[in-house]
């Protein structure tokens, strides 16, 4: 299956995808997954004009729309970005189920208790393979600068316990080490059981280099043995 990532539903009109959603379903029966979320305040209210408010009825209100449709969304057919309780009950009841970002096992684990059993939960996971703690950190605090300043991602992690020190100047290792995987093959395979034992149906990962300007191919080709079952 291959997924559209997360679609933001404020810069896109729900008819215009409910089309191009049902072009791709018939192009490719059961391949394709289409994934929605709400975004961040600064992407939406600079690319819009919009108020960043109301987060919660607006997507209630785009999933109406496709729901709606002359080329209806089937709700096995898209996902959503839910980190908190209230966005991963809807997505129980409105979608496939939920495909958060930058999350911890314990996030895992606390949205599979609200999701219940049926639902999909597919959170991504970020992997540096470097075994040296120095090194692989400074890669992994240079990704998560921009998600620790925003808003959404630390409300989360501040309601999963952490504290709001915990998640300045690049986070605390504690904090760096819940969010990304680094090390070897060996481990990344062992977080991906833990997201699995916690309650994830599957594991989306992300790899990280100090340059960003090439795909990962050869981690991709060191890691794949591990981590296919």
């Amino acid at each position: 299956m291959f997924a559209s990532g997360i679609l933001n539903i404020w810069m896109h009109d729900p008819l215009d995808v409910a089309e191009q959603a049902a072009a791709l379903f018939a192009a490719h029966p059961d391949r394709f997954l289409l994934g929605l979320g709400v975004s961040h305040q600064t992407i939406v209210e600079s690319g819009t004009g919009r108020r960043y408010e109301r987060r919660y009825e607006v997507m209630v209100e785009f999933l109406d729309a496709l729901d709606g449709a002359p080329t209806p969304t089937p709700t096995p057919n898209r996902a959503l970005a839910a980190l908190g309780p209230r966005m991963l009950r809807l997505a129980a009841t409105r979608s496939l189920g939920a495909h958060p970002y930058c999350v911890p096992v314990s996030h895992t684990a606390a949205a599979r208790a609200v999701l219940g059993d049926g639902p999909l939960f597919a959170p991504e996971l970020k992997v540096v393979l470097e075994r040296d703690p120095d090194s692989a950190r400074s890669i992994v605090r240079a990704h998560l600068a921009r998600y620790l300043a925003s808003p959404n991602y630390v409300n989360n992690l501040l309601r999963l316990g952490y504290r709001a020190a915990d998640l300045v100047d690049g986070g605390t290792d504690d904090v760096v080490d819940s969010l990304v995987c680094w090390g070897g093959p060996d481990a990344v395979a062992e977080r991906v059981s833990a997201h699995r034992d916690a309650g994830a149906d599957h594991v989306c990962i992300q790899v990280l280099t100090a340059d960003n300007t090439h795909f990962p191919l050869a981690q991709w080709r060191s890691l794949a043995p591990a981590i296919i079952t």
